[in-house]
């Protein structure tokens, strides 16, 4: 979350209050507090999605710290998750850290059907060369053809 000193010094952020729904395209250049819902495509140096919020479409940001509710294709450097991850969402991030929340004395992330990809994707150059493929069974066949 945007801690208060953050805000208290003026900092800017692009805010969408609880109560508020948003649909459509957003590119900011400022952090952005989702208190509110978003449905749509997102591009932001970082998201912070409070409890109160939810976001659903595709987003691209630097940093992702989710509390609320998140569903859709998810690009990010860094991602903390203590909130809900919709079925069918999609998240790709270098590092990925997930936080168990306490609510009556339960520690649970809900996870519904969805698909994590966490480092780095193995490159061309690399697969090419060998780099990334498990060496070849002692006793297999060379291909042929």
């Amino acid at each position: 979350m945007i801690d208060s000193k953050e805000a208290d010094a003026g900092a800017k952020r692009t805010l969408v209050e609880e109560g508020t729904e948003v649909k459509g395209s957003i590119r900011s250049t400022c952090p952005l507090l989702v208190r509110g819902r978003i449905e749509g495509d997102i591009d932001a140096p970082s998201m912070t999605i409070s409890p109160s919020g939810a976001v659903h479409g595709k987003v691209k940001v630097g940093e992702l710290k989710s509390d609320g509710e998140i569903a859709g294709e998810f690009n990010a450097e860094t991602v903390q998750l203590s909130g809900t991850v919709k079925d069918k969402t999609v998240l790709r991030a270098r590092t990925l850290e997930v936080k168990l929340e306490s609510k009556e004395s339960r520690h649970q992330v809900l996870f519904g059907e969805c698909e994590l990809e966490v480092g780095e994707p193995p490159t061309r150059e690399k697969r090419k060369k060998g780099g990334d493929q498990d060496p070849k069974p002692e006793g297999s066949p060379e291909p042929t053809g």
